[in-house]
């Protein structure tokens, strides 16, 4: 059983969802599940930068080019919600179907 700050901070996230007009549990998990894997995209960016940085060398195999920074967690997380909104829902998710593709080795 989940209990205490972790869970205080799903139900807080859950709320959030429901107050925006997201109910279905099923919609909850999936637009959740894409927001930790882009997340996690920019710890992982975030890793490489610091390794590179450390040793004095470019970033090796970066996830995010500069022009794509605004699509990392930790730059539209401080966004308005309208304009976190926009580029979650354009530019963010086309740039997870590109990642799927290049994965796959289709362009999409």
């Amino acid at each position: 059983m989940i209990t205490g700050e972790i869970k205080s901070k799903v139900d807080r996230i859950w709320t959030t969802f429901w107050t925006g007009g997201i109910s279905n549990p099923l919609t909850v998990i999936e637009q959740f599940s894409y927001l930790i894997f882009i997340k996690r995209l920019d710890d992982i960016h975030t890793a490489k930068e610091r390794q590179a940085n450390k040793f004095g060398h470019s970033t090796k195999d970066p996830i995010f080019t500069p022009e794509q920074n605004k699509l990392r967690w930790s730059h539209f997380r401080q966004f308005a919600p309208e304009k976190m909104f926009e580029t979650v829902s354009t530019d963010v998710f086309k740039l997870i179907k590109e990642l799927f593709g290049a994965l796959q080795g289709t362009a999409v």
